[in-house]
């Protein structure tokens, strides 16, 4: 009897989770493997069931969608076709042997090396034939005056702390920043009883005409814009568009926020400043794909997103990678690439040729969300010159408290020309988290382009756990 070949997928948001259907569908071994204590990733985060949340289904949509990928899950994981870890969280993944070209994947083996727990101090290996990267994304959130004053929270972490835990981060919030992960945001703080005071976008809705053929082609997209629009109105929330925040406000935690206009060129346009009082300020400038495993890994990166072929594949044998690690692109994109790479990883494990008429839809959606989203970046960037509403004395980089004349400093006076020798001068981006949050920001504060920081670990790991490892 032929031994099963065993996947590991990492991440059980919506690439992760389709994938890990579709091959156990056909019958792969998969482990399941993420940080979460219950699966759904950051978009079905879900929440705590001691919580006893009686509408849960009030604070997502896509809910029918979560619904079949949880059901699928539970049944899979009853006939012993799927393993789901919960609170393992992965900091570096092994290729232990391997095989020599991407159609010999699953010839070689790989250890998943994870902390187990809240306190991820106990070492866990979890070893297969194939690896997925399903690690999601991160935001972007590029510093301002005051943005480091309790009652600023990323734009993602005020939809986490309402999802996951019932939490209002205040009862009055500003929203701001760019992308559309605001329109959520300030549509569930509105749902759930907050007074949300302004939504500030800086992109220009004028923009989006330009990209009206793309966009008419997704009316599911459009309609789901316009009920998160109809939500906002219904709450008398005010939209400010060509908008930015300044700087933000408070004497030991925030008080109030500074909001103008922009000019074409994205610059702040004089006498426009509105001061507007808050509590909280949700601010958010996009995502950044989560790569760390991949490029351990020594996965080809394309910009700062992993590199996939048409079936998903990195350029590693034996790993494959889906979801916003290959580029954001939201929930529906991400399940597309996940059920293609689960697919693809069922048939390769078993030395076939996938048959290409079983995923022809899902490759289909691919094409055309991936089209829809660039579009969407395109008009959804941060402005141009956001670096010169940074003052001298803006922290830039948290862990290590590094203000923006300490960059500006290294590439002025002191001739630094690229992020890692600003990184040596001032050491922004050397703290616990290693860049993840200031990169950008140092970055675009250098004038430097943003380079992706080849780590060996991708979190922080205890050196008891480095003691006990296999040399």
């Amino acid at each position: 009897m032929t031994e099963r070949r065993r996947l590991a997928v990492i991440g059980a948001g919506p690439a992760g989770l389709t994938a890990a259907l579709a091959a156990a569908a056909r019958g792969v071994l998969v482990t399941l493997v993420d940080s979460a204590p219950q699966a759904g990733g950051q978009f079905y985060r879900q929440t705590a069931p001691e919580l006893g949340a009686r509408r849960p289904q009030a604070l997502h949509h896509q809910w029918r969608t979560w619904e079949r990928l949880r059901d699928g899950l539970a049944a899979h994981i009853d006939a012993g076709r799927v393993t789901h870890l919960t609170d393992h969280h992965v900091w570096f993944v092994e290729r232990q042997s391997g095989a020599s070209t991407a159609d010999d994947a699953g010839q070689g083996s790989f250890a998943v090396h994870a902390l187990l727990g809240p306190e991820q101090e106990e070492p866990v290996a979890v070893h297969a034939d194939a690896v997925l990267l399903a690690t999601g994304g991160y935001e972007k959130v590029l510093p301002f005056p005051g943005w480091t004053l309790p009652g600023v929270v990323s734009a993602g972490g005020a939809q986490a702390m309402l999802k996951g835990g019932l939490v209002l981060p205040g009862r009055t919030a500003v929203v701001a920043g760019t992308g559309p992960l605001l329109l959520p945001v300030a549509a569930g703080l509105a749902s759930a009883g907050a007074k949300v005071a302004a939504l500030v976008e800086s992109a220009d809705p004028r923009n989006l005409a330009r990209q009206a053929r793309v966009l008419a082609a997704h009316p599911a997209k459009l309609a789901e814009g316009a009920r998160y629009a109809a939500e906002l109105a219904r709450h008398r929330v005010r939209a400010q568009v060509r908008s930015t925040v300044v700087a933000a406000h408070g004497t030991g935690r925030l008080e109030a926020v500074t909001v103008a206009a922009l000019d074409g060129d994205g610059r702040v346009r004089p006498g426009t400043g509105r001061h507007i009082p808050c509590d909280t300020l949700a601010v958010g400038h996009g995502m950044l794909p989560h790569t760390d495993l991949a490029e351990a890994l020594g996965c080809r990166l394309d910009g700062v997103a992993v590199a996939v072929d048409d079936e998903q594949r990195t350029d590693v044998p034996g790993v494959w990678a889906a979801g916003e690690t290959t580029g954001i692109g939201g929930a529906a994109l991400a399940s597309a690439e996940g059920r293609i790479a689960g697919l693809s990883i069922a048939a390769r494990l078993d030395s076939r040729t996938p048959e290409r008429s079983s995923y022809a839809s899902a490759a289909k959606a691919r094409a055309g969300l991936r089209e829809f989203f660039v579009a969407v970046d395109t008009v959804c960037a941060p402005p141009a010159r956001w670096t010169e509403q940074v003052t001298d004395d803006t922290v830039v980089c948290r862990c290590e408290e590094v203000p923006a004349a300490a960059i500006r400093e290294a590439v002025d006076e002191l001739g630094a020309g690229d992020v890692r020798t600003v990184k040596l001068l001032t050491r922004a981006g050397m703290g616990w988290c290693q860049g993840r949050m200031c990169g950008p920001a140092v970055a675009g504060l250098a004038g430097c382009p943003e380079t992706p920081s080849r780590r060996p670990f991708a979190r922080p790991v205890p050196l008891g756990v480095l003691a006990r490892e296999p040399g």
